[in-house]
């Protein structure tokens, strides 16, 4: 696995709050480092697309901690996490996941969250990010196209998208 480069104190930065589409406070928070509320947020989805999250507590535990070690995760919170985002090192690239609970979809979380991740990836030199969707997640094409990704390939029910980041 690649580290990612850049300055450490980049990251340090204090919470961002906004208030969502239906008037809840969200706060997004940059370096999280504990498992625990994410694990129990992961526990709460019914669904899991691409196979995450996992389906069982040892699994996610694991998932979990491997994602808090290797990559660069925003969580965005209200009292406890509501959604969650992360860039892992992929060769010369990264890829993105995002994960925002079902009681909190299609208020702008994932917009925000996103937001903030690609400000970190391009603070840490970052230059190439890309993601996979399924092709019947529509709510989430929409939020990547609105975030500059572009479709590369598609492959067996999924689109393949990228786009570039730049200082």
């Amino acid at each position: 696995m690649e580290e990612f480069a850049g300055d450490e104190s980049a990251h340090h930065q204090s919470p961002q709050s906004f208030t969502d589409q239906t008037g809840r406070e969200i706060t997004i928070e940059r370096d999280w480092n504990e498992p625990t509320p994410l694990v129990e947020m992961y526990e709460e989805f019914e669904n899991s697309a691409q196979g995450v999250p996992p389906r069982t507590r040892p699994k996610t535990e694991e998932w979990v901690e491997y994602l808090l070690d290797e990559g660069l995760n925003v969580v965005a919170t209200h009292e406890t996490p509501v959604g969650h985002a992360v860039l892992i090192p992929y060769d010369d690239t990264s890829e993105l996941a995002i994960f925002v609970h079902p009681d909190y979809q299609s208020a702008g979380i994932g917009t925000e969250l996103i937001k903030a991740l690609l400000e970190m990836g391009t603070r840490d030199g970052i230059d190439h990010v890309w993601l996979t969707v399924t092709h019947d997640n529509r709510i989430a094409m929409r939020l990547y196209r609105s975030a500059g990704f572009e479709i590369r390939e598609t492959d067996r029910g999924e689109f393949e998208m990228e786009r570039a980041l730049s200082a």
